[in-house]
């Protein structure tokens, strides 16, 4: 999986599997400051929707797989690891205090 795939060749890019795992990765994390940002707009306040710890959670795993995997990187494994956790803790906080249909149910 360390191996740069051909069909990116063209592009002057040389990704491996696990580099695109990295940046899918990177690109959830960064993204769920669109989805918070979009949810806040909506409900006039801050607001912090389910989805945001699903994609932190998803794309701490996801680079956390490329550092372990693809890069072998120490730096970004601990980089990585602290906030899947915390994601994980605040993900459960939220479904043990407001419920599986929170989202559905308005703020």
């Amino acid at each position: 999986m360390n191996e740069p795939l051909a069909w990116l060749a063209w592009t002057g890019l040389h990704a491996s599997p696990w580099k695109l795992i990295g940046w899918a990765g990177a690109l959830m994390f960064s993204g769920r400051w669109f989805v918070q940002i979009i949810a806040s707009r909506r409900h006039g306040k801050p607001v912090v929707p389910r989805v945001f710890w699903y994609m932190s959670i998803v794309g701490s795993l996801m680079t956390l797989a490329y550092f372990v995997f693809g890069k072998n990187d120490s730096v970004g494994v601990l980089q990585n690891l602290f906030p899947a956790f915390t994601a994980g803790y605040s993900l459960y906080l939220d479904i043990k205090h407001r419920g599986w249909h929170r989202d559905r149910a308005g703020h």
